[in-house]
């Protein structure tokens, strides 16, 4: 084989170059931040918790049909945004975060990470609707150097080709607000400052099922804006006061302006790294993360209500029950999916209706 020494450097060079630009905030410091940046915090999550939890409130979620990864996702994720009432007047000039569900990588398990295809075409819809900035950042908690999980899924390519920057979470300087919830035996919340200083943070999760908490959807995914520099991997303070209250602790305070569930390829049975890809061929949309995931739990023939972190949310967060959610786009019924659960699991027991 022959080795030509200049290419070499220049493949080299490139991917370091790619790697500085996409870890435009690896501080790694842990620097816990006041004054200013915390009180604004403090006031925008206090101010969206408002808005969004008025008792006897109707959530709108948005279902869209989407057959595979290869088309037009911008044209659906936008038409989707528009339904839902979302305008270039709400988005010009802000500051939008992208959170994916990016866990880890093997070759064959594309079903296993929010799809690049999908991440790609929520940044391009919320550019053209005039956001100032648009970061795609994540904390994958199985491994501590997430630019490998980011570059293995495919993801860093496409963020590199449209200079779309990538913040790693787990060594993100950070703020630690009160637990204004306290469902979990946790008395503040340690999160990262690039959250502080969006304007729109968006989930962007997997259809999945779970093994310990029956469902992982938009809500869970939120899991990953915990930084692991301070809880651990994986992410094992959190683990340690509970997965479902931290669910609901953490949705509490970050409080995420918007869903976005990718359900084109999701995961059935031992989820939500073991599990069977699942094509329910959908994305799911919506401004109530506890409205959007109960959806998709119909979509996946899961009674949401059975599913305990979603019905503790439907007390605090949002509505779960049908009356309390106007479906647009596609009916639940069009495209019901059934997700195979596995019996020896305790938490996927007496999750179907």
């Amino acid at each position: 084989m022959n080795i030509d020494p200049a290419k070499n450097m220049m493949d080299k060079t490139a991917t370091e170059s790619r790697r500085r630009f996409l870890k435009v905030l690896l501080a790694g410091s842990g620097a816990l931040l006041s004054g200013g940046i915390l009180a604004g915090y403090c006031r925008r999550i206090a101010a969206h918790a408002a808005s969004n939890t008025a008792r006897g409130a109707v959530s709108e979620t948005f279902i869209a049909k989407a057959a595979s990864y290869d088309g037009n996702l911008t044209s659906v994720i936008g038409s989707a945004l528009k339904e839902l009432g979302i305008t270039s007047r709400m988005i010009k000039g802000k500051n939008i975060v992208l959170k994916p569900n990016l866990v880890e990588t093997h070759i064959g398990t594309g079903h296993i990470n929010t799809h690049p295809a999908v991440v790609l075409a929520a940044a391009g819809t919320f550019r053209r609707l005039g956001a100032t900035t648009v970061v795609v950042a994540e904390g994958p908690g199985h491994t501590r150097d997430s630019i490998l999980v980011l570059e293995e899924s495919g993801l860093a390519d496409l963020l590199y080709r449209e200079h779309i920057p990538f913040v790693d979470l787990n060594y993100d300087n950070w703020v630690t607000v009160s637990n204004t919830s306290r469902i979990s035996r946790l008395n503040r919340l340690t999160l990262p400052v690039t959250l502080a200083r969006a304007d729109w943070i968006v989930s962007m999760a997997k259809m999945k099922t779970h093994h310990w908490v029956g469902v992982t959807l938009s809500m869970k995914n939120l899991f990953g804006v915990m930084p692991g520099a301070f809880y651990g991997w994986p992410k094992n303070a959190l683990h340690m006061a509970g997965i479902e209250p931290c669910i609901l602790d953490i949705n509490a305070v970050v409080r995420p302006h918007l869903a976005i569930v990718d359900g084109i390829l999701g995961m059935e049975g031992d989820g939500p790294i073991m599990g069977r890809p699942k094509h329910a061929g959908v994305l799911v949309l919506g401004k109530n993360l506890t409205a959007v995931d109960a959806t998709c739990c119909r979509i996946m023939d899961i009674a949401p209500e059975k599913v305990t972190y979603l019905a503790a949310a439907s007390l605090i967060l949002g509505p779960v029950n049908e009356a309390g959610i106007r479906q647009r786009g596609e009916r639940v019924s069009a495209v019901r999916t059934r997700f195979a659960l596995v019996d020896d699991i305790p938490a996927h027991r007496r999750l179907r209706s």
